[in-house]
């Protein structure tokens, strides 16, 4: 089984001006076993909003809550891979 870790991408950013985001909804629930590609948690970064996707398929476990603040690289969920 491997783990892997589902972050804010940095590339989000585009100017830099707003140093964090927040998390705006969860579009699973945790534990919830995603597909590649599915979107699993929508951020808001500079006034834009971001569906970040499941990199494989998985079991999701939610790291950090609705409004939660993100920076850059922070951590979102984690994805239990079979």
């Amino acid at each position: 089984m491997v783990t892997i870790n589902i972050r804010a991408d940095e590339t989000l950013w585009r100017n830099g001006m707003l140093p964090e985001g927040f998390i705006t909804k969860w579009l699973v629930a945790d534990g919830d076993l995603v597909r590649k590609g599915h979107g699993i948690v929508a951020v808001r970064i500079e006034g834009a909003e971001h569906d970040i996707v499941a990199p494989r398929d998985g079991r999701v476990k939610i790291e950090a809550g609705v409004n939660h603040v993100v920076e850059p690289g922070s951590l979102l969920a984690t994805l239990v891979v079979p």
